[in-house]
């Protein structure tokens, strides 16, 4: 994704996440104190989470962090171990999965094959009790499959369709029941990356026509980045760091945030004084770097400095207070090109030029020398976790 769009999308996202939270009257489900075990594996730990009615929610993570099973025990299909799952206020902690107002799109759609696109995304309404009429269940079948753009293909077959098709008809079959809950457990996995991006899109503009409350679980941070009105970090079953795509990017609480969310190079070293919200730390090269910080940390400790690589300028030429370095890679990638630097004592440093500030590059090649610095407010020290 181009940068100036990314940094207008996390924008964006963020002035909706404020107005979400200003205008939003209590939450529309909670985990209060939830843990979840299974034997001696602890898949989830004592989670405290309110999520806000009509915002767009996601836990980012690895594998193995409990994403998943936060989700499923929102959606009922896991129960847990200790702590209480609220929805509207009530406690839904031992409701079965259709007795919650929330609907499920799975990773692999889960959609009948034999089954046309309409009757699919019917197949729940039939289910209600009370009985729904033909013509009730007809106009919401269609409407659902207009919100989609598939007013078309109501009577398509499954296996006729595309995967970004299939995926649609997954969200159709979701929204079709008006769920206070919209739960998604990597719907574009299985997509590839141009078709993902415009489901990304599509994916946001449904949530914000429909004013549904959308969960989201993922492992790709771009997808977070840019869908997200709020991002829970999760590591080893616990949220880390909670907050706006905007604030996890420029403001992570923990190297391990800034290395998940995002792409950043790291400099260890020992944190010599502090200056007011300023800490000065001493790196291999010999220098003393000053940055802003966050978390608590103290004289000799060993912190990290955390620069993203699209703020370090990079040039032919050396100048004041630039460190030398010798190119190993260079891989333009149309709007901006990316560098695999190596400097002798701090190590190996990506650089990302965007093509506006690439002039004067072109020639430099494997092998070659060029010289990066930064400014002190593109540096954050973080904790070494």
């Amino acid at each position: 994704m181009p940068q100036m769009i990314y940094d207008e999308q996390l924008i964006q996202n963020d002035v909706y996440a404020q107005q979400t939270t200003a205008s939003s009257l209590g939450s529309v489900a909670e985990l209060r104190g939830v843990s979840k075990n299974y034997g001696d594996v602890q898949a989830v730990s004592h989670i405290d989470l309110s999520i806000a009615p009509g915002e767009f929610l996601s836990f980012l993570g690895p594998s193995g962090c409990g994403k998943t099973t936060a989700l499923r025990m929102l959606a009922g299909f896991e129960a847990p171990s200790v702590g209480t799952v609220l929805i509207d206020g009530e406690d839904v902690s031992g409701l079965a999965p259709y007795n919650r107002p929330v609907n499920m799109v799975f990773q692999n759609y889960a959609l009948f094959p034999h089954l046309t696109a309409g009757q699919n995304i019917a197949y729940g309404l039939k289910q209600q009790r009370p009985k729904l009429s033909a013509g009730i269940i007809a106009d919401k079948v269609l409407r659902a499959l207009e919100t989609v753009r598939l007013a078309d293909f109501k009577d398509r077959r499954i296996w006729e369709m595309s995967g970004g098709q299939q995926q649609r008809v997954a969200l159709a079959r979701a929204i079709v029941n008006e769920p206070k809950l919209l739960l998604l457990d990597e719907p574009l996995a299985a997509l590839d990356r141009k078709l993902r991006k415009e489901m990304q899109i599509e994916l946001q503009d449904l949530q914000r026509q429909l004013g549904i409350t959308f969960v989201l679980v993922t492992h790709d941070q771009e997808e977070a980045l840019s869908l997200s009105d709020r991002i829970c970090v999760m590591r080893a079953g616990e949220i880390v760091q909670i907050g706006t795509p905007r604030e996890l990017y420029d403001h992570p609480q923990s190297r391990y945030v800034a290395d998940f969310v995002g792409t950043s190079n790291f400099f260890e070293g020992p944190v010599t004084s502090f200056v007011g919200q300023t800490a000065e730390i001493s790196l291999a090269d010999g220098n003393t770097y000053g940055a802003a910080f966050t978390d608590p940390i103290e004289v000799g400790e060993i912190a990290c400095v955390s620069i993203r690589p699209e703020q370090i300028r990079m040039g032919s030429m050396r100048t004041s207070g630039s460190l030398e370095v010798m190119i190993l890679n260079r891989i333009f990638l149309g709007e901006h090109t990316e560098y695999l630097v190596r400097h002798a004592q701090l190590g190996n440093i990506s650089v990302m030029s965007p093509r506006q500030s690439d002039e004067g590059l072109d020639d430099l090649k494997k092998g070659d020398t060029a010289w990066i610095d930064w400014s002190p407010e593109a540096a954050l020290i973080l904790k070494n976790d």
